[in-house]
């Protein structure tokens, strides 16, 4: 399984990298092979539209998209779960994920 992860960033405090990077490690320690967003991009210097669209070419080579608590309120994330869903990807909350890990 190849995760994509997905959450708010526009608005929030650092952008919100601490907490998607709490669990790509949180979801690599659990044996997954994990894409952050946070890694796919430049940072803090690029445009919104850029991001997406780095994001999007590497959404699609996952198949599972984890959500971050606040993704309905970001329009990037309603975008990435939108598309994960049309094309009929697995889509679940990160804590439902983690829990599911180690219940395994």
């Amino acid at each position: 399984m190849k995760i994509y992860i997905s959450g708010p960033m526009t608005g929030m405090p650092d952008l919100n990298f601490p907490a998607f990077n709490r669990a790509a490690e949180q979801l690599r320690a659990a044996g997954h092979d994990v894409v952050n967003p946070v890694e796919v991009n430049d940072g803090h210097s690029s445009e919104w539209a850029d991001c997406m669209r780095n994001d999007i070419r590497a959404l699609m080579d996952c198949d599972t998209v984890a959500l971050l608590p606040g993704w309905h309120d970001s329009r990037g994330a309603t975008l990435e779960r939108h598309i994960a869903q049309e094309l009929g990807m697995t889509i679940l909350e990160v804590e439902d994920l983690l829990l599911a890990s180690t219940e395994q």
